[in-house]
């Protein structure tokens, strides 16, 4: 077998340890600037399962897996063995997608479903790298019009969608796969905080 060069190994190990590193420093930012915001929004999320309403979710590329990466673990299970939670990803269906896309436009993909499914008291995670994504904007806008609560994961600093949710957790970076590293471990965090209260 063929080995690498050592320049090339030692590259690779390099990368591999900066990468790591950068992950690191952004989970422990998370502890230490971010606790407060992420606890508040589980609680919201953990309020409204209590009270009988849904969480939905949404975003693009790695968010939308996100997205339905967190409704499955609250539909399906985290931990414990305890009842469905009802959670829906508005970025699963394909047929509602590719017409709302074709006969509103994609930047209202997620409000219109939001319009169709949203009701008051339900929460809508709204999750965007960047915060500037237009269609992730406008389901938090149709969202708020319902009264509906609204949660922000963004990076950076999440702006303007974190100023149009009740409770944002920005991620303190700026590189897009590092926050959304972080994005599920704050899924998975809200998904404990499920299991514990309500479990």
């Amino acid at each position: 077998m063929d080995k690498a060069p050592k320049s090339e190994s030692s590259t690779a190990k390099t990368l591999l340890q900066r990468s790591l590193q950068e992950h690191l420093e952004a989970i422990q930012a998370l502890l230490q600037t971010r606790i407060v915001e992420i606890e508040r929004s589980g609680e919201m999320i953990c309020a409204a399962l209590n009270q009988g309403h849904k969480i939905l979710l949404c975003g693009n590329g790695g968010s939308a897996a996100d997205a339905q990466h967190i409704a499955a673990e609250l539909v399906g299970r985290y931990e414990l063995e305890r009842r469905a939670w009802p959670s829906i990803a508005l970025t699963t269906d394909t047929s509602a997608l590719t017409a709302l896309s074709n006969d509103f436009g994609y930047d209202e993909v997620f409000a219109r479903q939001v319009q169709a499914l949203a009701s008051e008291g339900d929460v809508l995670i709204a999750l965007s790298t960047s915060g500037t994504s237009r269609n992730v904007i406008k389901a938090v806008q149709a969202a708020n019009e319902l009264n509906c609560r609204t949660i922000a994961l963004t990076g950076g600093t999440g702006e303007p969608l974190a100023s149009f949710c009740d409770i944002s957790v920005s991620v303190p970076s700026q590189r897009t796969s590092r926050i959304q590293e972080a994005h599920i471990t704050i899924g998975h965090l809200w998904c404990e905080m499920v299991d514990a209260q309500l479990g």
